[in-house]
C-alpha cells in the first residue's frame, strides 16, 4: 500500500479532511518563509485534537535549517512523531532524532552520502522525502520533482516522492518512481493555507485506485479475471 502524507495543514478542519479521506500522515510546516507555516501554538491547537479523534494518525513537522533543540522542543510540545529536514541539514541533525526523523533532498546527493544519512534510520520508513530543486523555496513550489532520480534512490530506500503532485498526475508519479509513500501541499488546495476537501479525495481515490489495480494485475489469475 502506498503511504499517504497531506502536507502544509494549518486548521483543524483540513486535518480532519485529510484523516478522513484515508491520508496516513499529516504535515505541519514550521518554517517561518514558507505560506504554509504555522507557529507552535497553532499546531498545538490542532494536533490537540486529531490526537483524541485520530490516533493512529502520524504527525510530521517540517523543519528548515532549524536547530536541533529548537526541533525537539517543538516536537514535543505539539505532539508530533516525526521531524522531516527539509533544509540544508547535516547527518548530525539525523542522527540526534535517533528514530523521530527524516531527510528531504531537493537535489539528490551523491550515493555516499545517502548512505550516510540512511544509516542513521535503524530500517524504518520513510529514509528520504525528495521534492523538486526550486532557487530559493524550500518545498511546496507546485513543482514537478525528477522522477528519474526518485526512482533511481526508491529502487535503494523506502522515499517520499513529493514536489506538484495532484490528483492527476499522482497515479503516473507512483507507475514511474514506485516510493514508498507520496506527499502533497499545493496540489489539494485552493489557497495556500485552505486544502480542498475533494481534491484532497479525489488524491487519496487516485492513490488506492492505482494500487488496487496494480495489485490485482500482479495475482497470478489475474489474466483469467
Amino acid at each position: 500500500m502506498t503511504i499517504i502524507k497531506i502536507c502544509g495543514i494549518t486548521r483543524l478542519v483540513d486535518a480532519r479532511a485529510a484523516l478522513q479521506s484515508g491520508a496516513d500522515l499529516l504535515g505541519f510546516n514550521f518554517y517561518a518563509a514558507s505560506p504554509r507555516s504555522i507557529s507552535p501554538d497553532d499546531c498545538t491547537a490542532i494536533t490537540s485534537e486529531i490526537a483524541q479523534e485520530f490516533p493512529r494518525a502520524i504527525l510530521v513537522g517540517v523543519f528548515v535549517n532549524m536547530p536541533f533543540d529548537h526541533i525537539n522542543e517543538i516536537m514535543q510540545r505539539c505532539g508530533l512523531q516525526l521531524a522531516q529536514l527539509h533544509g540544508d541539514e547535516m547527518p548530525q541533525t539525523l542522527k540526534n532524532l535517533q528514530e523521530h526523523g527524516f531527510k528531504a533532498f531537493r537535489n539528490i546527493p551523491k550515493p555516499a552520502v545517502c548512505r550516510e544519512y540512511a544509516s542513521f534510520m535503524q530500517d524504518r520508513a520513510p529514509v528520504f522525502l525528495v521534492d523538486a530543486a526550486v532557487n530559493g523555496l524550500y518545498g511546496g513550489s507546485g513543482v514537478t520533482a525528477d522522477w528519474q532520480a526518485a526512482a533511481q534512490l526508491a529502487r535503494q530506500y523506502p522515499i517520499l516522492l513529493a514536489g506538484g503532485l495532484t490528483p492527476a498526475n499522482v497515479a503516473e508519479a507512483i507507475h514511474k518512481v514506485h516510493p514508498w509513500g507520496v506527499d502533497t501541499a499545493s496540489g489539494v488546495e485552493t489557497s495556500p493555507r485552505e486544502k480542498d476537501s475533494q481534491k484532497i479525495q479525489a488524491f487519496v481515490q487516485a492513490v488506492r485506485k492505482y494500487t488496487d489495480n496494480a495489485t490485482l494485475a500482479d495475482r497470478p489469475d489475474a489474466s483469467q479475471n
